[in-house]
């Protein structure tokens, strides 16, 4: 979680993401070399960071060609300020916003952007971010390399953008703050279901949005949207770190601060507007959850109809599959499994592990138990995340045969 800093400080020197982010993998291995005689320092973030900003000065005054675009901006290298304390990054003035917003530059296309930002400021895996995607991963990997080289051959400046150029750019960086919150929300692989680091690092990011675009309805929405679903975050898993299906989580541990941070700002994002955005609406399926206080209370016809409103903006499977889930519990199981039976032939969704769980869920709860058990089973199959497919294998058992 230190890299995307690391980085960020480093590229505000270099002016070029790629070499950065490879002198803050040098900094790692200076502290490979280092720490064990020397010991891990008291604020080790900073350690790495002093020392990845070192060998970018080190090496812009080795060449040529940085020294002359440093000085086209009018900057010495003693300009170069050190990086900020910890403490003081909630501020707009922020370098790692600046990465953000630098990973989203025009010049590349969206979705070099936002796989550019997950691995730069999110710290994904080629292969978790190919998954998030749901595109093969050599796919993901050329679109990172040459996002990187395309960003250095135009001399795309490290800064956030200002007037109509920050507004056209608003829409990539919600974007990719979005994906790299729900990689937190629920890992593609790994061992655990949860990276909260990444949780906050999307929630701090949609805070300075806020923030710095305080008129700009989705801004408030994605904020919404982080706070609301990390308000759930202390009930979704088990003292194993097991997860927890929604139905059966302890509504007393949501995070009740969250909560009102989370219905607050979707307040300032206008729900009840004609033309609220994704993430305001998504935000308002999220409040619908945290604020029943039983599973039994939950208002399953205003999520339905919140997802159709979210299908007219986005037609992807994905939120299809979610509103079918939502009108299983609206209207019964029967009528969503031929929603669900629809979306099978979707290629986006052959390797998604999700469409065969919920096919499960549904011929579970119509008394198939045979069919259900397949289907979990395949789910577990298509799974990356251990706990995920833990899960998914114990429904099967479940399910006996």
């Amino acid at each position: 979680m230190e890299s995307a800093r690391i980085i960020a400080t480093v590229a505000r020197v270099v002016r070029d993401v790629g070499i950065a982010e490879e002198l803050a993998q040098d900094a790692v291995v200076a502290a490979l070399e280092q720490w064990p005689e020397a010991g891990v320092p008291d604020r080790p973030g900073a350690w790495l960071t002093a020392v990845a900003r070192n060998r970018a000065v080190d090496l812009v005054r080795r060449r040529e060609v940085y020294a002359r675009k440093l000085a086209e901006v009018g900057r010495s290298l003693e300009d170069v300020p050190p990086p900020p304390d910890p403490a003081e990054q909630d501020d707009i003035d922020d370098d790692l916003l600046r990465l953000v917003f630098t990973a989203c530059h025009p010049v590349l296309s969206a979705d070099a952007r936002a796989a550019l930002t997950l691995r730069l400021v999110g710290g994904l895996t080629t292969a978790e971010i190919a998954r998030a995607f749901l595109v093969p991963e050599p796919t993901i990997a050329q679109r990172i390399v040459r996002a990187k080289r395309a960003i250095a051959a135009a001399g795309v400046p490290f800064e956030v953008p200002g007037g109509a150029d920050r507004a056209g750019r608003l829409a990539s960086v919600l974007e990719v703050i979005y994906l790299v919150f729900n990689e937190g929300y629920a890992a593609t692989a790994g061992e655990e279901l949860l990276r909260p680091a990444l949780c906050e690092e999307a929630m701090r990011l949609a805070r300075v949005l806020a923030a710095l675009m305080p008129q700009e309805p989705e801004v408030h929405g994605l904020a919404a949207l982080t706070e609301l679903q990390a308000a759930r975050l202390p009930a979704r898993t088990g003292p194993g770190g097991e997860p927890v299906l929604l139905a059966d989580q302890n509504r007393g541990r949501f995070d009740r601060l969250l909560i009102r941070r989370g219905t607050e700002a979707l307040a300032r994002a206008g729900v009840t507007r004609p033309d609220a955005g994704p993430y305001t609406l998504q935000a308002a399926i999220a409040a619908c959850h945290v604020l029943a206080p039983r599973w039994a209370d939950t208002d399953w016809a205003t999520i339905t109809g919140l997802y159709t409103r979210l299908e007219a903006l986005n037609p992807s499977p994905v939120v299809r599959l979610n509103r079918a889930v939502a009108l299983s519990y609206a209207r019964g199981p029967a009528e969503a499994l031929a929603l669900v039976d629809a979306l099978a032939a979707e290629p986006a969704l052959r390797s998604y592990h999700l469409l065969p769980s919920v096919r499960g869920d549904l011929l579970a709860r119509l008394d198939r138990p045979a069919e259900a058990r397949a289907e979990f089973e395949r789910a577990a199959a298509l799974a990356g995340n251990d706990r995920e497919r833990e899960l998914l294998l114990a429904r099967a058992a479940g399910l006996g045969g």
